[in-house]
């Protein structure tokens, strides 16, 4: 006999109380009557102030998760979501707060993560700068195809009968790889991208085309990609899952014939098991390889396979507070002489390194994704820069005490890790480098106060400036000054 299933409780008029750093609400509540104390709950798309049944999903020793059965009294901060797939797709977690209530929770996030982990003497904390737009912000957006569409636990108990396309466009709903939910809207991208869409999708459906199988790996269409940038500019790169010019070129020709605004239009045939396209070829059926955002005259090159921050218009203002922060005056004049001698670890694409190159004397970038650098190193060439250097590989491995010797001691570091921040190794080369500046731009405020207490050992915190660039989620990015101590 397999083991009894515990019945986990339904909790009535409880309290939502606050906002957890990944997104989720809480509150604290015994879970059984015999219980001594109060646990932490966690409910997904909660607000402060609500009071609501909540089911118990599971049950760890020292918290426990739920979801929202009945929402009893709503909170006073709760607002309208903006679109249809709310709660569903996975994108937005927090449409039901008000922009004001979500910049208040990601500002208190970076306090509660600086103060908490990093445990270092602090300035008072800026506000937080809002993303300008909080609607159609981001310049790219990934869809999937699925010849199974996802549908949800309510259509499933409801035992209708459905009777619309089993076809789906849309976003992998959280935590299943392999189950597409269908969009018919999304906010987040310039509308152009839902018509582009909305327009494949229907052209499919009548032409017949397959949309693909994961569990087979077979279909014609497989994964969609449109970037809109802030040129204006558009890129729609589509992944066929089969070889089939016949069809794919008919697609490919009505997209061009019904969206004449897009400049770069793409088109790669993926037989493998994963999605990922960065090691294959990506063909033009329509157009340059490539679209180019700009910032201050600088135009950036962005192909396919190109990472590039994801909101343009914040982005700009989050390069800004870091040059502001390296103390690199945008006016600087050409001579470089007595200009400082920067490293821009983690460098990504060069963009940091690029933007803030014309104020240097030279800039050093290292970044461990090798494509990368080569879009770095074409970026600086569009725009006439032969000041900087750019290196390729592991970056505990690249950044030792023997490069530092080789290329001089940098005046100003600029940090800008992966989730995961520093390796420890690359921590105690800057501690042995001493650069007068270190600028640490973070997406994750509890690894960079991990960090910075290990930078405290020879650096002091002067600045700290949260940026968000990610409305209607609980992402926020940080950006810290520390100077030599």
């Amino acid at each position: 006999m397999g083991r009894k299933q515990k019945t986990l409780p339904l909790l009535k008029g409880v309290q939502i109380t606050g906002v957890a750093a990944e997104g989720k609400a809480l509150t604290r509540v015994k879970i059984k009557e015999t219980d001594e104390s109060p646990i932490v709950v966690f409910v997904p798309f909660g607000a402060p102030g609500d009071i609501a049944d909540i089911k118990i999903d599971k049950k760890k020793r020292s918290f426990a998760e739920g979801h929202i059965e009945r929402l009893v009294e709503p909170s006073p901060i709760r607002t309208e979501p903006h679109c249809s797939h709310f709660t569903i797709c996975g994108g937005c977690k927090w449409q039901h707060l008000p922009y004001s209530e979500q910049l208040k929770f990601k500002q208190q996030q970076v306090i509660d993560a600086l103060t908490r982990i990093a445990k270092v003497e602090l300035p008072e904390i800026s506000p937080i700068l809002g993303s300008e737009k909080i609607w159609g912000y981001r310049n790219k957006m990934e869809y999937t195809f699925s010849n199974k569409k996802w549908r949800t636990w309510e259509d499933v108990k409801s035992g209708k009968e459905f009777t619309d396309s089993p076809n789906a466009l849309g976003f992998h709903i959280p935590g299943g790889f392999d189950k597409v939910y269908h969009i018919e809207n999304c906010h987040l991208q310039d509308d152009l991208g839902n018509r582009i869409r909305n327009f494949i999708y229907q052209y499919a459906e009548e032409n017949a085309l397959s949309f693909y199988n994961i569990k087979e790996n077979t279909g014609l269409l497989r994964t969609l990609m449109i970037r809109i940038a802030s040129t204006g500019e558009i890129m729609v790169c589509i992944s066929f899952g089969e070889e089939n010019p016949d069809l794919s070129n008919a697609l490919l020709t009505a997209i061009s014939e019904n969206f004449p605004e897009i400049t770069s239009l793409l088109f790669v045939v993926n037989l493998k098991l994963n999605d990922t396209i960065g090691d294959l070829n990506v063909q033009s059926f329509k157009g340059p390889d490539y679209i180019e955002e700009e910032m201050e005259g600088l135009r950036f090159r962005v192909n396919a396979k190109s990472f590039y921050q994801t909101n343009s218009l914040q982005a700009y203002e989050l390069y800004k507070v870091a040059r502001e922060f390296a103390g690199l005056s945008p006016n600087a004049i050409d001579d470089r002489k007595g200009k400082p001698l920067v490293y821009d670890l983690y460098t990504g694409t060069g963009t940091i390194a690029n933007f803030v190159a014309r104020q240097a004397q030279k800039v050093i970038g290292i970044e461990y994704v090798e494509a990368a650098i080569e879009d770095a190193k074409l970026n600086a060439k569009v725009n006439g820069l032969d000041n900087t250097l750019f290196y390729a590989g592991d970056m505990k491995d690249i950044l030792t005490d023997d490069f530092v010797k080789k290329h001089g001691r940098p005046d100003v570091m600029i940090i800008d890790p992966p989730r995961a921040g520093m390796h420890e190794d690359v921590v105690n080369v800057i501690l042995r480098a001493e650069p007068e500046v270190l600028v640490y731009v973070s997406c994750n405020p509890a690894t960079q106060a991990r960090d910075l207490a290990l930078l405290d050992a020879k650096y002091k915190v002067t600045d700290v400036q949260p940026v968000d660039m990610f409305p209607h989620t609980h992402h926020v990015e940080n950006v810290v000054r520390l100077i030599k101590r």
